[in-house]
């Protein structure tokens, strides 16, 4: 526990690995979290994925220059010299091959959100995990967000009834639908409903997505998705007796500082802080919400 980790990061496409290195290599950073440092990087990238190619060597540059980091000429010498890997590539359709590439080494795992494009890849990376006695979490940072994580304390209002959660939600036709930024709504609902939605309807248009779950004791639980210029995250969680609306992004600490210190106690523990359940609950409903958004019809979740 008193080890300072040497950690290893995987895909520079992403602005996350600016800021998650910042926190760690930079102790005079305001919210420096303890306990490791990012020491190695493979760039990767993705050619046909705009948002990763055009941003990969100036990420890299930042990382080389900004925070010293060294990179490695294949995915496999980060895996061999590190202690634990964040697998920040933007692309979730590579996650299960590179994670492939990884899993033997047995290094606890950090992976960015799309975690997957399936529910049957992300059956196989938790089969891999398993096999290799890897630890692994993938989320929105959002699911750690201090007034998120603070609403769902126990409340004189009662229990927790249903919940209504927004967040933009461009699209990418290679991480179609919900996958490319409908995780950070989705992952706020999941947060206040745990496990159990058994059916969903989505809606759509060119301006927004709006998915219904109906939960197996009755809960309903919605997601929107937002275009146009409307950048906005939030949730409005329903109690017996009174709802609060919440701002995720609204603590007294950047929202990531959180997610951050979460991770790192999984780098330092070996244990995964997420039931895998839910990762592939959550996993099943997008992928669910992509079914029915095409088709406008209800389907079901199990």
């Amino acid at each position: 526990m008193n080890k300072e980790l040497r950690i290893g990061m995987i895909g520079l496409d992403t602005s996350h690995c600016g800021l998650f290195t910042g926190l760690l290599n930079d102790s005079s950073h305001q919210h420096h979290v303890s306990g490791g440092r990012v020491t190695l990087a493979y760039p990767g990238g993705s050619a046909d994925l705009h948002s990763s190619y055009s941003r990969v060597d100036g990420y890299t540059e930042e990382m080389r220059t900004k925070y010293g980091v060294s990179m490695a000429k294949t995915i496999e010498d980060v895996a061999g010299h590190s202690d634990a890997i964040f697998l920040t590539s933007v692309d979730g359709r590579v996650h299960l091959e590179q994670f492939a590439q990884i899993a033997s080494y047995g290094k606890p795992v950090y992976i960015n959100k799309p975690f997957v494009l399936s529910l049957r890849d992300a059956e196989t990376i938790f089969e891999l995990a398993d096999k290799y006695k890897t630890a692994i979490l993938s989320c929105s940072s959002l699911r750690y967000s201090d007034p998120l994580i603070q609403s769902l304390l126990p409340d004189e209002r009662g229990q927790v009834i249903g919940a209504d959660s927004f967040s933009c939600m461009p699209l990418e036709p290679t991480n179609p639908g919900w996958f490319w930024y409908g995780i950070h709504a989705v992952e706020m609902l999941y947060t206040a409903l745990p496990t159990g939605c058994r059916k969903l309807r989505s809606y759509s248009d060119s301006r927004s997505e709006h998915v219904v779950g109906v939960w197996e004791d009755g809960r309903i639980g919605t997601v929107r998705g937002n275009r146009m210029d409307n950048h906005d995250y939030g949730i409005t969680v329903h109690r017996e007796s009174g709802s609060i609306a919440i701002n995720p992004l609204g603590g007294s600490r950047p929202f990531y500082v959180n997610f951050v210190e979460e991770v790192m106690k999984m780098f330092q523990t070996g244990t995964t802080p997420l039931d895998p359940q839910i990762t592939l609950e959550i996993t099943r409903f997008m992928e669910a919400a992509n079914e029915s958004r095409i088709s406008g019809a209800e389907v079901k979740i199990r």
